[in-house]
């Protein structure tokens, strides 16, 4: 739960700021990297081999699939994945990029049924030099953006407030997952 400090019991010059303290990203911060190799060590080539629930799996395909971001932007934050361990959108198959832009499309139309965002945000980072936080296995981000959904928070604090949880997020994706 967050915790608020009142910046007047700051040592040193008050400097109008108050604290949240959301001390769960640590997990995110520290955490190990993800192991560039295929495997257990890599999320995208783990999240397939759980249960739906448990791995945060949206959407199954033959080629690719759809999992909720474990730590998203906003609520519905999904990434589209191909099952094969690969890096770079121009190695997919033709089959691969196929379903995966069906699938990102899919995407988009559950978010839609599901909670009515006004945009999107779309994006592959390809390279830690590009923002990839993992970079060895390709991932489309699949943003759902509302008016008014950023806040002075991420700016100031990096820090996101999500008002749903990732399960609750996932039950309404596949609920309204088109057919």
């Amino acid at each position: 739960m967050p915790q608020h400090e009142d910046p007047a019991d700051f040592a040193g010059d008050p400097d109008g700021f108050e604290r949240l303290w959301t001390p769960h990203r640590m997990v995110y911060i520290e955490g190990e990297r993800p192991d560039p190799d295929p495997g257990d060590g890599c999320p995208f080539c783990a999240a397939p081999d759980r249960g739906d629930e448990e791995g945060l799996v949206v959407h199954r395909g033959e080629h690719c699939y759809v999992v909720l971001n474990l730590f998203p932007y906003n609520p519905g934050h999904v990434l589209v994945c191909p099952y094969r361990h690969v890096a770079l959108y121009v190695d997919l198959t033709d089959e691969e990029t196929d379903e995966f832009t069906a699938l990102t499309k899919g995407s988009i139309r559950a978010l839609e049924a599901a909670s009515a965002p006004m945009g999107f945000n779309l994006g592959i980072n390809q390279g830690a030099v590009a923002g990839a936080g993992v970079a060895a296995h390709l991932h489309q981000h699949v943003v759902p953006r509302w008016g008014g959904d950023s806040n002075f928070l991420p700016i100031i604090a990096r820090t996101k407030a999500l008002p749903a949880l990732l399960e609750d997020v996932r039950a309404r994706l596949v609920e309204h997952w088109p057919s």
